[in-house]
């Protein structure tokens, strides 16, 4: 009776081994999961902007000066779609390398959309309270958990040997690179709201441009 208990619970591991090795191996399925989470967060952030109250409007004047409240919001809403849009392009450009997965990426990518979701959570924060810098460092802690988790897939995938085999040390160490500099610049900018939560926002928004562009000027397009 002990043999045969004891062959189950070999056979039992082994049953778990397998599934481990065969699991979230999808890197299709990933993309299509991620490109629905950002879609929804994307589509999310805009619920934050408000139409002025018609009883509140009673001419060109007050709609204007509606409008004038209403800039703030709208300059979050923009940095925030930017952000998401680059960790969108960050990501993909990750899974487009890959030639599968396993079931240890697959979760890391789960955390980082995870952490995705909390994005419209932290923008309505920051649009709420744009002059607090708490409210600022929670966006920024926020792009940081993205950042971190980000770099951990991408070392997960060289570790694991889940890479497509064209790729050359170069394009590997170029990848990590740019992940480890962009969150320096959003670590700057974060310092930067000693002075001023406006000067953090401004120098956030010129870096994103700087990636949403990528301009080819003094090397800019490299960062």
């Amino acid at each position: 009776m002990q043999l045969a208990g004891c062959n189950t619970g070999v056979k039992d591991r082994n049953r778990v081994g397998t599934y481990n090795q065969f699991a979230g191996r999808s890197v299709e399925r990933l993309a299509a999961l991620s490109d629905g989470v950002f879609a929804v967060a994307m589509t999310l952030l805009v619920l934050d902007l408000k139409v002025p109250a018609a009883d509140a409007v009673q001419g060109e004047h007050d709609l204007w000066q509606a409008l004038v409240v209403l800039a703030p919001r709208l300059l979050i809403y923009f940095m925030s779609f930017m952000t998401l849009g680059i960790f969108w392009i960050g990501q993909q450009t990750q899974l487009n390398h890959l030639a599968r997965s396993d079931r240890d990426l697959s979760w890391i990518h789960l955390a980082f959309l995870c952490a995705i979701t909390l994005t419209p959570f932290s923008t309505s924060l920051m649009a709420e309270f744009i002059v607090f810098r708490v409210a600022l460092v929670a966006y920024w802690l926020n792009v940081l958990v993205l950042g971190i988790i980000m770099y951990a897939a991408w070392r997960c995938s060289v570790r694991h040997g889940l890479l497509r085999p064209e790729l050359t040390a170069a394009l590997v160490a170029a990848m990590e690179r740019r992940i480890v500099l962009a969150q320096m610049l959003y670590g700057f900018g974060a310092l930067l709201c000693v002075f001023s939560p406006y000067w953090s926002i401004g120098f956030i928004i010129a870096c994103q441009l700087n990636y949403v562009i990528a301009p080819r000027i003094l090397g800019l397009d490299r960062l």
